[in-house]
Formats: C-alpha cells, sequence, structure tokens
C-alpha cells in the first residue's frame, strides 16, 4: 500500500464519522499539503476493492468511507443523517436460517431521524 493509502485507512479508521471523499482530501491536505484529490479517490479505490474499507452508497448523496467492522447503518430519509447500528440479532437470525457463516452483507435502515420528525 502507498503512503497515501496508509494516511486514508488511519483517518477512516480513527473518524466518528462517516466522510466523503472530498472530507478525506481536505483532512489529508492539512498534514500532506501535496496531495491532489485524484489520489484520494484512487488511494480509496484501492482500498474499497482490496476489502479494507467499505463505499456507503447512499441515493442523492456522494459515497462515504467507513471502517470495515461488522456493523450497520440507519439513514434519515430526508437530512441524510448516517449512524452506525449493531444487528447482532439479525446477523446470527440470519446464519441460523441459511445454515451458513456470514463473511458480510450491506444494510441501510431508512427511517426519520428525531429532528426531522420534529419539524
Amino acid at each position: 500500500m502507498s503512503r497515501y493509502a496508509d494516511l486514508i485507512l488511519e483517518l477512516i479508521n480513527q473518524s466518528k464519522e462517516h466522510m466523503t471523499a472530498e472530507q478525506l482530501f481536505l483532512e489529508l491536505k492539512k498534514t500532506e499539503p501535496k496531495v491532489v484529490q485524484a489520489t484520494v479517490y484512487n488511494n480509496l479505490n484501492a482500498l474499497y476493492q482490496n476489502g479494507l474499507i467499505r463505499k456507503l452508497s447512499i441515493e442523492n448523496s456522494p459515497d462515504r468511507y467507513d471502517k470495515i467492522r461488522k456493523h450497520d447503518h440507519l439513514v434519515c430519509r430526508k437530512c441524510g443523517e448516517l449512524s452506525d447500528i449493531n444487528l447482532e440479532d439479525l446477523t446470527k437470525n440470519l446464519e441460523n436460517q441459511l445454515k451458513e457463516e456470514i463473511l458480510s452483507y450491506d444494510l441501510k435502515v431508512f427511517y426519520l431521524c428525531k429532528k426531522c420528525r420534529e419539524e
């Protein structure tokens, strides 16, 4: 892996947010002023293709990047807020029904967050 890929992976793994490529570029530029956007996009693609990060595609929103650990996401239909959730019981239930170990899956649960419901 390149030095930039290592730095991008570190940013993603340390972030509490689900950052876009643009956000990662701006954050990386603070410590690596010579980095260009194409480098960030190319490294994100390589990290994703190699299974080191997750790419979250949400309608009408730029892709966001996340840690690889098993977890799911709540997405507000109105404002796009993205939160992590852990549905361990669902995973176990699926494995029991399928009689197979689940290696990975991508689940996004759409809802209206409290802020949007109160508007």
